[in-house]
């Protein structure tokens, strides 16, 4: 009995709590087939009177949203490859190699993690300006080829693979580097995915770094161009909701798709340290 009642507790909090993070969703979606006289009023308006449906029309012509989202399908591809290359070998290297000062470094790359990341946004921009990368793509995609996160979670999942397999396949005459991709990364797969959803949604939906890279139009991703809804006349919620709304669907399709290897994913990469 006490175990039911834990139970039912336990799923009516779940419940309450998934209601309470999805309300901002909800909202966003209703507010983008509003008319505008109904966006601001209070109490709020859950259900619009008349549906707008062209708001999705006028939002997407109202700016060069077809660049937009070109610039963000680039760099969320070019970056999250980058990413996935830079950190198999990485944690490859800090989970099977080994080198002198294997671990204090890898101790020296976790302690990074501590450093916030807006500390980094002057010296990175900087380092870009003198390069003269500034309003071009490898400003939006270079400095986000390489993720300690994504190293550390990794470098967890290949620990957790016996080093038996390592030594047959030495024995074999295969070299390290066949070993990784071959036997390593299919075995990774869940891990890998977990890394290259995360690291896809984050670059889709950057803001600062774009904004502070980018001068002209014609290299703005798709959340700065959410800006152009916003002038000095004040801010047209009802077409900014509705692009909002375009822009965040390609992101909740590719979750839905791969949610379950993010569980085996981190489920996995804590089996061993």
């Amino acid at each position: 009995m006490n175990q039911v009642v834990s139970k039912s507790v336990l799923y009516i909090m779940l419940t309450l709590g998934a209601l309470f993070m999805l309300l901002p969703f909800v909202w966003m979606l209703s507010t983008s087939l509003k008319p505008s006289h109904e966006v601001m009023v209070m109490p709020p308006v859950w259900i619009p009177s008349d549906w707008k449906f062209e708001n999705f029309v006028i939002a997407f012509e109202k700016a060069p949203f077809a660049r937009y989202l070109w610039n963000s399908i680039v760099v969320t591809v070019l970056s999250t490859i980058g990413e996935l290359i830079t950190t198999i070998l990485a944690a490859y290297a800090f989970s099977k190699l080994k080198f002198f000062g294997k671990d204090i470094l890898f101790s020296i790359l976790i302690a990074t993690m501590m450093i916030p990341g807006e500390v980094l946004l002057i010296p990175n921009f900087v380092t870009l300006s003198n390069l003269g990368w500034i309003d071009r793509f490898e400003a939006l995609i270079v400095p986000w080829t390489a993720s300690i996160f994504s190293i550390f979670l990794l470098r967890q999942f290949f620990m957790s693979i016996p080093n038996d397999l390592h030594h047959a396949a030495a024995i074999d005459g295969c070299n390290d580097f066949r070993f990784l991709w071959q036997v390593m990364v299919p075995l990774a797969k869940p891990a890998l995915i977990t890394i290259l959803l995360l690291k896809a949604i984050g670059s889709w939906n950057a803001f600062l770094w774009p904004l502070i890279v980018t001068n002209s139009t014609e290299m703005r991703t798709l959340p700065v161009g959410l800006t152009a809804f916003t002038t000095e006349a004040g801010t047209n919620y009802e077409l900014l909701m509705a692009a909002s709304t375009m822009i965040i669907i390609p992101m909740i399709i590719l979750f839905i798709i791969l949610q379950k290897y993010i569980i085996q994913g981190v489920a996995r990469a804590g089996i061993k340290g």
